[in-house]
């Protein structure tokens, strides 16, 4: 199969991307995100599920950055069987593929009255997620997602989780940004910083 042909799908999927980062039904209708000195403050506002992203497309093992969340992370689904859901926070797709089909970020929820971090991936359109710690509100956490030749391996703090990949070799795909949601909306406006550490 010619290289063209075996990228095929991704190319495809390419334009909905830029209508969304979660699928492709759902179009974008809120703020850009917002520079605070060397961090960017993402705000997602009432009735949203995310913020207006720029599509970044990467080629890279490492994604590290420093999180903080304030109150507004607390809130109350009006389904409560959708408490559970798992937000996203920051990661990528993998495997020049479109993100439901292979890719790994962070996700959080405020679920047991605590906020946590949760690993969240997809390997040939199969999601799993995994605890990995609970964190405070208003104080910063470090968290570094890597990409071996089988295994995303998740990290906040001292705290490691690891979870299968799809393929091998240097991580290929687009940034995937926070997200609330899940099949909610968020119940109000949500502020994230996230600091990128290079």
């Amino acid at each position: 199969m010619k290289p063209f042909v075996k990228k095929l799908p991704f190319l495809l999927a390419l334009p909905y991307v830029f209508l969304s980062c979660e699928s492709i039904d759902e179009v974008i209708n809120s703020t850009t995100p917002k520079v605070t000195e060397e961090s960017v403050k993402y705000v997602i506002k009432s009735g949203d599920h995310e913020t207006t992203n720029p599509f970044r497309a990467l080629a890279t093992n490492k994604i590290k950055f420093q999180v903080q969340f304030d109150s507004t992370a607390i809130y109350k689904t009006k389904d409560p069987g959708n408490q559970a859901d798992i937000n996203k926070l920051y990661g990528m797709s993998d495997c020049g593929s479109f993100h439901h089909q292979n890719s790994a970020r962070f996700g959080w929820r405020w679920y047991n009255n605590r906020l946590e971090l949760h690993a969240y991936s997809y390997v040939n359109s199969k999601n799993t997620s995994t605890f990995i710690t609970a964190i405070d509100l208003n104080k910063p956490y470090m968290c570094e997602l890597t990409l071996t030749e089988d295994k995303y391996v998740f990290q906040v703090g001292n705290k490691k989780v690891e979870q299968d990949r799809g393929c091998a070799g240097e991580g290929k795909g687009y940034q995937l940004y926070p997200y609330f949601g899940g099949d909610e909306t968020a119940p109000h406006e949500i502020n994230i910083q996230i600091k990128e550490i290079k």
